[in-house]
């Protein structure tokens, strides 16, 4: 593949062998049925960088005896935060006006409308850059036409593991064969979600739903179960390899080891913070009150509130609803201070941090890491609670710490603005608040070297995506990731889950791997064991220690 030297001269040599094998799989020189490819490069490994790359090969150079480029029209897919951001990739590796592009960002009806027919209907723009609802919402003016895009490429492509959903469905009318997706977290919950992924990469090529479920996917959970006969083991192993094979064709995957060598060492560390007297204390209250107990005896009744209640009070104790199942007098635990009264606590009040095992730990890093002559770090603290954010800003506020907050109320224009001011080395900001939700997918913000992960998702490619915000090109300085937990309660049994379902990326992968813990029952999920540093560490039966 000849790629204009505009972009070669920056590609690093796993990207030029990303960019080659994208180009043979969409143009259809590989061995398997489709022109469709998923590139599935861990976060901070360049997939915007190489999908630039064959984008402008494709507009640019073309296999036919005439010479025509190979793309007119190409369209580029990705979640609303990061429309900008392609607008400004296209620019920053090609120089403005090379490639016309017209993003899709925040306007009306009216005008998304003009713009896809101007798109469709004219020569003037090359790529078009929209969000996901965007293309939900509007797919019917694109699919009418025949030629309205010759490329499609589908940024944080994990939004498609749902074959059944509107946005699937809306894509997959698009009359294109060739398609790129791109996400650093292919295996998110189960092969089921990985085979729709694939099914619409290239449709068909590991047959019917019907097809692979009684084929592949059965008779691979068959053979993780911990009671599996040496047959079913074997004939598991023999699809996943059959498996594997089909998919490697078009599936590349490389982790970010890659990158250690281009930047600074980055170190990960899994925190378990014991609960204060006050938690542990709400903690029993909850767990033994009669609502959990009717959860424990199988009646099922708000079982997922009752979960939230208690990553809530994990956080911190003032974050405990006392309208919430079981909740029934657990303020007489909050310590009385004069001049506040008990109970919960106004936005005003002094948030306390001490209260909470997580929330001191955290004071105390942001304050040692603010000392003169500690290097002048930045921090990123990811949290899965809004509330909890506001109770880090009230903190942050309390310390003279500059910080700012990303979370599904900021427009785009300000999310770009923001993720600028903070990876300026000149700005006052200390700390970037953000929701794993609304901005765990494809923020860059190099301007952090430190990053708290403040609570774990059930979903572990949630946690990933959140984690690989720092450490990316263009960090100068050594990374440090906390992966906090409050010891013996139900996070430790959910970081115990996300271990077990990484289990399953090895089916991809093409690893031999089984689960190190079974799928935990939920009585043990309201359990808390104290009396220990680390749960999960006892579980794992570490040989070092």
């Amino acid at each position: 593949v000849y790629v204009p030297p505009v972009l070669a001269k920056w590609l690093r040599p796993h990207q030029r062998e990303g960019v080659q094998f994208i180009y043979e799989c969409v143009m259809g020189l590989k061995d398997f049925n489709g022109h469709g490819c998923i590139l599935a490069d861990d976060m901070g490994l360049g997939k915007t960088l190489q999908s630039v790359t064959l984008i402008h090969t494709l507009l640019k150079t073309g296999i036919t005896a005439n010479g025509a480029p190979t793309a007119k029209r190409v369209i580029v897919v990705c979640p609303c935060s990061l429309v900008k951001n392609w607008e400004n990739e296209f620019v920053k590796w090609l120089g403005p006006g090379v490639v016309k592009t017209l993003a899709i960002a925040e306007a009306d009806r009216k005008t998304v409308e003009r713009n896809l027919d101007t798109f469709v209907r004219t020569k003037i723009f090359n790529v078009m850059i929209a969000s996901y609802e965007c293309i939900r919402t509007h797919v019917g003016r694109l699919s009418k036409h025949a030629d309205c895009c010759d490329l499609l490429v589908c940024d944080e492509a994990h939004r498609l593991k749902n074959s059944d959903n509107q946005t699937s469905r809306a894509l997959n009318s698009l009359p294109v064969r060739r398609r790129v997706l791109l996400t650093g977290t292919p295996m998110q919950n189960d092969l089921q979600e990985f085979y729709a992924m694939v099914d619409f990469t290239n449709p068909g090529i590991l047959g019917t739903p019907e097809e692979f479920r009684r084929k592949t996917l059965f008779p691979i959970l068959r053979g993780r179960e911990p009671d599996a006969s040496d047959a079913q083991k074997h004939k598991m192993m023999q699809i996943q390899n059959d498996m594997s094979r089909i998919v490697n064709d078009f599936i590349l995957r490389r982790v970010n080891t890659l990158n250690a060598q281009h930047l600074p060492p980055k170190l990960v560390q899994v925190v378990c913070c014991n609960l204060t007297e006050i938690q542990q204390n709400m903690y029993q209250h909850l767990v033994n009150s009669k609502d959990m107990q009717h959860v424990l005896d199988g009646k099922q009744v708000n079982c997922l509130s009752s979960i939230q209640m208690l990553m809530k009070l994990a956080n911190h104790p003032s974050l405990a609803s006392m309208a919430a199942p079981g909740a029934d007098g657990i303020a007489k635990f909050l310590p009385y201070v004069p001049g506040e009264g008990g109970g919960r606590r106004g936005d005003f009040a002094p948030v306390r941090p001490e209260w909470s095992g997580k929330m001191f730990v955290l004071y105390r890093l942001m304050k040692e890491m603010r000392k003169p002559g500690n290097g002048n770090d930045k921090i990123v603290i990811v949290s899965n609670y809004t509330q909890t954010l506001d109770l880090i800003g009230r903190m942050c506020r309390e310390n003279s710490w500059g910080f700012c907050r990303l979370d599904g109320s900021i427009t785009m224009k300000k999310r770009q603005k923001m993720c600028d001011e903070f990876n300026d080395p000149n700005s006052p900001l200390v700390a970037f608040l953000l929701s794993s939700k609304a901005g765990g997918c494809g923020l860059n913000l190099i301007g952090g070297n430190r990053l708290v992960l403040f609570d774990p998702d059930w979903n572990p490619a949630v946690d990933k995506q959140a984690a690989a915000r720092c450490w990316r090109d263009g960090q100068k300085k050594r990374c440090f990731t906390y992966r906090f937990l409050a010891t013996g309660t139900v996070e430790e049994k959910i970081f115990q889950r996300q271990l077990s379902k990484e289990g399953l990326q090895s089916v991809v992968d093409d690893k031999e791997q089984t689960n190190q813990l079974s799928t935990k029952d939920l009585k043990n999920l309201f359990k808390l064991r104290t009396g220990t540093p680390s749960d999960t560490h006892d579980k794992l039966r570490c040989e070092r220690c």
